[in-house]
């Protein structure tokens, strides 16, 4: 199973790992978050984001979801990937984490594929319905 590691700004990783769980009525294994804040040095947190990643990989690979490509998260998670094992979205809204979670037993490839396609998708202009 595909581990799933989101980094973000602040506590926007944990309100949508609060949001899956209320969706799917449980929380899901092989999921954690790191809130990255203000003052925090980013050189800091790499030994923490290793151990956290680590924590979830149970030799499937893990996908990192990130918040805003560019930012501190992001950067941090750039430092995690490791081709074919370690990959990462940008961008991270509830249908992707829902898509991650629902397709999490196929291998990284597919899970990214969905979970991205599902992130696009799940951005609709409500005046067109």
């Amino acid at each position: 199973m595909i581990g799933i590691f989101l980094i973000t700004h602040g506590c926007y990783g944990e309100t949508l790992v609060q949001n899956a769980c209320h969706v799917l009525n449980r929380r899901p294994a092989g999921l954690v978050q790191l809130g990255v804040a203000p003052q925090d040095d980013p050189l800091d947190l790499l030994p923490a984001a290793r151990a956290l990643c680590a924590s979830v990989d149970d030799g499937n690979g893990v996908l990192l979801l990130t918040d805003l490509y560019g930012a501190t998260p992001a950067n941090l998670a750039m430092k995690l990937r490791e081709r074919g094992r370690i990959a990462g979205l940008t961008g991270v809204n509830l249908p992707m984490l829902l898509s991650a979670l629902t397709h999490r037993d196929k291998d990284l490839k597919t899970v990214l594929t969905h979970a991205r396609d599902a992130g696009r998708s799940g951005i609709l202009n409500l005046q067109d319905h």
